[in-house]
């Protein structure tokens, strides 16, 4: 839908996620599809509760089932669709051709095991290498992410390293069998700000030196103009916009975009009369529920210009310019 799907690593048709609980069915994907190239960044932005971790622990084959439900779309990878595989299959993909980093390092690593067995766990689990080997590498990678003393901290515990520590770790293992595809899921969420840039640097230069295509999913646009090539734009579990990033931060097209960019705060904002740092722009209203299916765009409720049309019919994807598509009546309409 936006570049050539023919040379793409990664292509995503029609993705519907329902997670089905005691009081209701909650629809938190819904018809998502996108194209992932070859040493490309994508990213993917939107509010909490968008849908875009669902979205990307779909890719991964970690979905638990029940209560969710993949009810519908293809997850292609090298010839394969991965919702068809089985979980052994997955297995030999995950780790070994796509890889996360997950949100949280402290609830995502083990806190019962060193950060060095569970790295070499996943080294000799896909590489089928020794364990004197896997250690090595272990600490090639370690070494790799900027962790002083590597060989050391093999030995150490989650609890015992710093949260960029952990962070860094964390990287090491999901880069540890070089990967095609490396999913980051908010990857400098509660990190000090000055750690924070050292992450993003530090996957920027692994990605030119192990040769991924890198989905980063944030809400932060600034992470997004920092690392990306190209974004979607999620909300309510639906692609709102999809453009080249620098597209998307010149000319957004949805009104949901343009509230995100407003209510970014910038250092030329010029002060009040009295001195004071003027109040943020914001989005009225708040995410719509997801447990029922939705009539009309789902935005309309928050939406300035809203049309009669948003509130009886979901907009279509279309391409208002080249490479930029978006899902708004009133840009179909003019």
């Amino acid at each position: 839908m936006d570049t050539n799907s023919n040379t793409a690593i990664l292509t995503v048709q029609d993705l519907k996620v329902r997670f089905h609980t005691r009081d209701a069915v909650i629809h938190a994907v819904n018809g998502i599809s996108f194209d992932l190239q070859p040493r490309e960044t994508l990213g993917i932005v939107g509010e909490s509760g968008c849908g875009k971790s669902v979205m990307s622990l779909a890719m991964m084959g970690l979905i638990p089932m029940p209560p969710g439900k993949i009810e519908s779309g293809r997850i292609c990878y090298d010839g394969k669709d991965l919702l068809t595989l089985s979980q052994r299959q997955m297995r030999q993909i995950r780790g070994n051709d796509l890889a996360m980093i997950f949100q949280e390092p402290m609830t995502s690593l083990n806190p019962v095991l060193t950060i060095g067995q569970q790295i070499v766990e996943v080294i000799k689990l896909h590489q089928g290498l020794s364990m004197k080997a896997a250690k090595e590498k272990a600490v090639e990678y370690l070494n790799l992410v900027r962790i002083p003393e590597a060989a050391r901290r093999l030995g150490q515990y989650p609890h015992e390293m710093s949260g960029g520590m952990r962070q860094r770790a964390m990287i090491a293992m999901a880069l540890s069998c070089e990967p095609k595809i490396l999913i980051a899921d908010e990857p400098t969420t509660a990190i000090d700000v000055t750690i924070q840039a050292q992450i993003l640097s530090l996957i920027a230069q692994l990605k030119k030196q192990i040769d991924t295509a890198i989905i980063m999913i944030t809400h932060d646009l600034g992470v997004v103009a920092e690392m990306a090539d190209r974004v979607i734009v999620m909300y309510a579990g639906f692609k709102v916009e999809e453009a080249p990033v620098h597209n998307l931060f010149s000319s957004p097209l949805h009104p949901y975009t343009k509230g995100l960019l407003a209510s970014v705060p910038r250092i030329d904002t010029p002060l009040t009369k009295d001195g004071q740092n003027a109040r943020l722009n914001e989005i009225p209203g708040s995410v719509p529920s997801l447990k029922q299916p939705l009539t009309g765009c789902a935005f309309a409720p928050r939406c300035k210009c809203v049309l009669d049309r948003c509130k009886i019919k979901i907009p279509p994807l279309v391409e208002a310019v080249p490479g930029h598509w978006v899902a708004c009546w009133r840009v179909s309409v003019e």
